[in-house]
């Protein structure tokens, strides 16, 4: 505000002061818009300084002077807050401003704009260490609005000091002792919170513990976990004699949520409304998180639709709760639901694990161009996944697609930006090369999955053993099958996809009672490997029959295929002999 604008106000103000002082001889309560206060400063002796028109015992300002002095407030705020650099120093544009002349008339105006300041607490404070510089001396009121902003600001130890200068200026009173339980209470001090309500209780100077003090320790409890403290305090509550408030429903409800404790909740808040207390825009807005965490859908929109009846616009955090919930939970339209809640998102708006959220959620659905858009931004923000599901969600929806370019690219793109990887990446990658037969850039998938230290498994021989079958190289198929048994992880009974994989989880375990009859190699290997199975001491046999199992598949296939590549059962080293111009000798390793 300039100076142009700030001095019309001036004799408004002190018109209508000057009206409350003379027509109000008899206390009243505060105004709605006003800010009350618990208590009233005692007689200070640099009273001479003050207005005539005011004293620390006048009534409140009248709602319309209190409408005006909020509005000449404001411009100072907003001009405060747009303060370059990191701790300003607000002294210069209170002065700019008119502010001294502005507090001189109404002291209130220090209030105002202290509440103003709450999203900066930080510069909160500055402006009443600069506020104190001025006169009127700073009052009571003004310190509990300045200890519960270093509350806010994580900052104690000004909050303890602003608490016993205020202690030793003014008779402490409950509010003052309620912002100091509330600082600590925010700076996650359970201990010097409990300390200042016991204080309090022993302090004669000021009345016991009221409502708002069992409150911030309810609230305290919820924080961290301590359900059955949580009840044992309202209990102490009822006990005092002292109604149960909105506030103090709203810190039951906040402390069985963080808890996930969500029938309690739920009961909480009948017994909230049977009780004719009526629920405030806060206490929807609890609910519709319990709601949302719990992945109640239902219930969750209802309390969306009451929270928009009463608060008008429900801010961002439960925005994302809700989107969280959609992804999650599976419901009926939950991608439709999804895309109108992301329109209520602002470009600031973007968190890494919501992103990580869509991206499996479009995934699941099959919205490969909506993942893929998820996934380009989390790029771009340097946002890491680091959990296999969303990466196997990934895969699944590009191999529902069959799309293996982009999933190779895809691949490509997490190898980069260092995201979680996992051998089903790569399998799939084989899996969906082998179905469109491009074998050689199967073959240099593994490369990237040694490059990654990723063992080949059962599953990746399985894999290249029925890309070759279905491509009709049998040669190379029946190679594969030799390498399984080298490799310990045994042999099929069969030479289809279904043989194949029934037999692979009952064979190769160790037990010769698992080998069958192999109508693709045309031998009972039982029979084959007996003679040397008889030669090794019982206590050797499990031991040893991996290796056994090996050599018979090489004498097997030798004889079945024909081949002059595996002559012999010792040719099976750390490389064997390749067949098909050598394609086939990676595996002897």
């Amino acid at each position: 505000m300039s100076r142009r604008h700030a001095r019309p106000l001036l004799p408004l103000l002190r018109r209508h002061l000057h009206r409350s002082a003379t027509v109000h001889r008899s206390p009243a309560p505060a105004p709605p818009d006003g800010i009350p206060s618990s208590s009233s400063a005692p007689p200070d002796p640099a009273a001479a300084r003050w207005p005539s028109s005011w004293s620390p015992a006048a009534p409140p300002l009248h709602s319309f002077a209190a409408s005006h002095l909020r509005e000449a407030v404001s411009p100072i705020a907003a001009a405060i807050l747009a303060l370059p650099g990191v701790d300003p120093d607000p002294l210069p544009a209170l002065v700019e401003h008119n502010f001294p002349t502005l507090l001189a008339v109404s002291p209130l105006a220090s209030l105002e704009l202290l509440s103003l300041l709450r999203p900066n607490p930080q510069l909160g404070l500055a402006v009443f260490s600069s506020r104190r510089t001025l006169s009127p001396p700073a009052t009571l009121p003004e310190f509990v609005l300045a200890i519960s902003l270093a509350g806010r600001a994580r900052d104690p130890a000004a909050a303890a000091r602003l608490f016993a200068e205020a202690s030793t200026a003014y008779c402490p009173d409950q509010a003052l002792y309620n912002a100091l339980m509330s600082s600590y209470m925010h700076s996650g001090l359970a201990d010097r919170c409990i300390e200042a309500f016991h204080t309090l209780e022993r302090d004669p100077r000021c009345g016991p513990p009221n409502a708002d003090s069992y409150n911030i320790l309810i609230a305290l409890f919820g924080r961290s976990l301590l359900v059955d403290h949580m009840e044992a305090t309202l209990l102490s509550l009822d006990a005092s004699g002292h109604p149960r408030t909105i506030g103090t429903y709203n810190a039951i409800i906040a402390g069985y949520l963080t808890a996930w404790m969500w029938e309690k909740m739920e009961s909480v808040f009948d017994e909230m409304v049977s009780g004719h207390v009526a629920p405030d825009k806060t206490t929807y807005l609890l609910m519709l998180r319990g709601y949302a965490h719990a992945g109640m859908i239902y219930k969750m929109e209802l309390a969306y639709e009451r929270a928009r009846q009463h608060v008008g616009q429900v801010d961002m955090v439960h925005i994302r709760a809700m989107i969280c919930a959609y992804c999650k939970f599976k419901h009926v339209d939950r991608i439709q639901k999804i895309e109108e809640l992301l329109q209520k998102l602002g470009p600031d708006d973007y968190r890494p694990w919501l992103a990580v959220l869509l991206i499996r959620a479009y995934a699941q659905e099959g919205l490969v161009e909506r993942m893929e858009q998820w996934i380009a931004e989390a790029l771009e923000r340097n946002t890491i996944v680091t959990t296999v599901q969303v990466m196997r969600s990934i895969i699944t929806s590009y191999f529902q697609c069959d799309a293996v370019d982009k999933l190779a690219h895809f691949i490509r793109q997490a190898e980069e930006a260092g995201w979680k990887l996992c051998r089903s990446l790569y399998h799939c990658k084989m899996v969906m090369y082998g179905k469109q037969h491009r074998l050689p850039e199967m073959h240099g998938v593994l490369d990237e999955m040694e490059f990654f230290r990723f063992d080949r498994t059962k599953k990746t021989f399985w894999i290249m053993y029925k890309a070759y079958v279905n491509s009709g190289r049998m040669a190379e198929a029946n190679t594969i099958l030799c390498m399984m048994g080298k490799h310990g992880f045994g042999f099929p009974r069969g030479g289809t996809g279904a043989d194949v994989e029934e037999a692979s989880d009952g064979i190769g375990g160790g037990d010769v009672s698992g080998v069958r009859d192999s109508p693709v190699l045309g031998v009972d290997s039982s029979e084959v490997a007996a003679p040397y199975l008889r030669q090794c001491g019982r206590s050797q046999r499990q031991r040893r029959w991996r290796l056994v199992e090996g050599e018979v598949m090489g004498m097997a296939l030798t004889w079945a295929a024909g081949k002059t590549a595996l002559t012999a059962p010792n040719q099976i080293g750390s490389r064997g002999a390749c067949m098909d111009g050598g394609r086939l000798s990676y595996f002897f390793r």
